[in-house]
């Protein structure tokens, strides 16, 4: 109970708890924080044990994100690092197998130190597909220090789609560029419900004016946090719909002086109305229930076209906001990632059909060769999972049979050799036969609930090798919300009055959280 839902280890020595427990049995002693502690431990080592038993015997690879937080409470770094993968019965799942303070400073060889300790010890390093990271040139690093000392071969592709870029990390920066265009004009509204927001009286004086001006919206002033976009953009909203609030308020109160003007409103209104498609990206990417990486590549290129078509408005304001955003976005995003590739083609609803629809759009005359280099991406996959399928097969039991024979014919054993010769090489047609038949297979209704997993889990007999390209391609998580997430948990865990939590304790809290919580959402 204690793991499962932050509550405070010293909670058994509390008087109501103590007399609570009484009153449902006399009789049963309350053991002490010290025993709680103790017995927290034993949970963690048993709950790991099975954790790495569930990663040790799920058939495809795993996916890593991870990310750096520290703790205001104690001033100390700490590490997250999560698991992505798809079990044997085809749930896509995460676990946190890492949550290790970091001593500072936070070098390179620290961070690769960390991460391939974990890989090791779990004994994943082998199974490895991509690390998802966010944008920094100290990760970037790491990404680089661990492809070397990673056994190449064990990755896809030799590791070339191993390092992933947050996307969640890619959009904030590029709509923060945009914003920046009108960064005047947010300061003002931003200023504004400061103002509005400061204290109980001022906060009753808004509704009154609010009510007086007829306006309906049940949403309270909320002060934005200028390094995450998506607040100001939800901070934007809700201002515009108390508007008129805002101007009659200025009228009677004389120390109220950062009222945006009508220009000022109406050009944060046409800019806020533009950034709809990038919230709601935020908010996919940003989802706690972490879809299947075929989900990202549309809305990337809704996001490019949308930024063309603005590119040629006739608002100046529009148009600067969108040259800023489209220069970042190229910088991130101008090739496409083989695993967005890759995951869209895995989608039967989709297939080579979306890429030949939008990168001809986004790419222009280099479209082609966009297309060509995913495709490509693709079949080198395939080839790669069907090479490492035929060596994993025994030979046939029919050979055994006819070297037993003593008594038959020149022609038998000429034709035995034959039948062993097509079987030890790979046969070119039937994978191409798997991979044609899939390709040139009628695309199926393009359904919002459609469950992309549940039909690679029923299509494995008809498709067995893409079937294993499709367990481990559409694992793999294109942000670090996952890793992000285990943070606003520990800040429940590490408050004011746990600041000397012992860093190892404080692991043992957050491991067993996420591995409890996981199985219970697995059952």
């Amino acid at each position: 109970m204690i793991i499962l839902h932050e509550y405070p280890l010293n909670m058994v020595d509390h008087y109501g708890f103590r007399k609570f427990c009484n009153t449902i049995q006399p009789l049963f002693k309350v053991v002490s924080r010290n025993t709680i502690k103790a017995d927290i431990l034993k949970i963690y080592d048993v709950e790991k044990h099975k954790t790495m038993k569930l990663l040790n015997k799920t058939h495809g690879r795993i996916a890593i994100t991870t990310d750096l937080w520290t703790a205001n409470h104690q001033n100390k770094g700490y590490m997250t690092i999560t698991t992505h993968f798809i079990d044997n019965n085809w749930v896509l799942q995460n676990r946190l197998i890492r949550f290790v303070y970091v001593p500072c400073p936070h070098t390179r060889d620290v961070l690769t130190k960390v991460l391939k300790d974990c890989f090791y010890e779990w004994n994943i390093d082998r199974k490895l597909s991509t690390l998802t990271v966010d944008n920094c040139s100290t990760n970037d690093a790491v990404v680089g220090d661990l492809l070397n000392d990673l056994p190449r071969v064990s990755l896809m592709l030799r590791g070339s789609l191993f390092h992933m870029r947050c996307c969640a990390h890619i959009l904030n920066l590029i709509v923060q560029d945009g914003l920046s265009v009108i960064g005047d004009v947010i300061a003002k509204i931003r200023e504004s419900v400061a103002y509005w927001s400061a204290s109980p009286k001022r906060v009753q004086r808004f509704d009154e004016a609010a009510h007086q001006e007829s306006i309906e919206s049940t949403k309270k002033l909320a002060l934005d946090c200028k390094t995450r976009w998506n607040s100001t953009y939800l901070m934007l909203e809700t201002a515009f719909n108390y508007k008129e609030a805002f101007i009659r308020l200025q009228l009677r109160e004389p120390q109220y002086n950062c009222l945006p003007t009508e220009e000022e409103w109406h050009m944060a209104e046409q800019v806020s109305s533009k950034l709809k498609v990038f919230y709601d990206t935020t908010l996919l990417f940003s989802g706690t229930q972490f879809p299947t990486s075929n989900v990202y590549f549309p809305k990337i290129c809704q996001i490019k076209l949308g930024l063309f078509s603005w590119l040629n408005c006739d608002n100046d304001v529009i148009r600067n906001m969108a040259k800023k955003m489209d220069d970042k976005f190229s910088k991130y995003w101008d090739v496409t990632h083989g695993v967005m590739g890759v995951a869209i083609i895995l989608d039967p609803r989709y297939k080579m059909k979306l890429l030949d629809f939008f990168f001809p759009r986004i790419y222009g005359e280099g479209g082609q060769y966009q297309i060509m280099r995913i495709r490509k991406i693709f079949l080198d996959l395939f080839s790669e999972y069907h090479s490492k399928q035929c060596s994993r097969q025994k030979r046939p039991s029919y050979i055994e049979t006819s070297s037993q024979m003593t008594t038959q014919s020149d022609d038998q054993e000429f034709f035995n050799d034959f039948e062993m010769f097509v079987n030890e090489d790979p046969s070119a047609i039937e994978w191409k036969s798997e991979l044609e038949s899939y390709l040139e297979e009628k695309l199926l209704p393009r359904t919002p609930d459609f469950d992309v997993l549940g039909w690679w889990k029923a299509n494995g007999s008809k498709y067995p090798i893409l079937q294993n390209v499709a367990r481990d391609i559409l694992a793999i998580p294109i942000s670090t919300v996952a890793s992000k997430s285990a943070f606003s948990t520990s800040g429940n865990v590490v408050s004011p009055h746990r600041r000397r939590l012992h860093s190892h304790t404080l692991e043992a809290l957050m491991c067993s959280h996420n591995w409890l919580w996981g199985d219970i959402k697995s059952n």
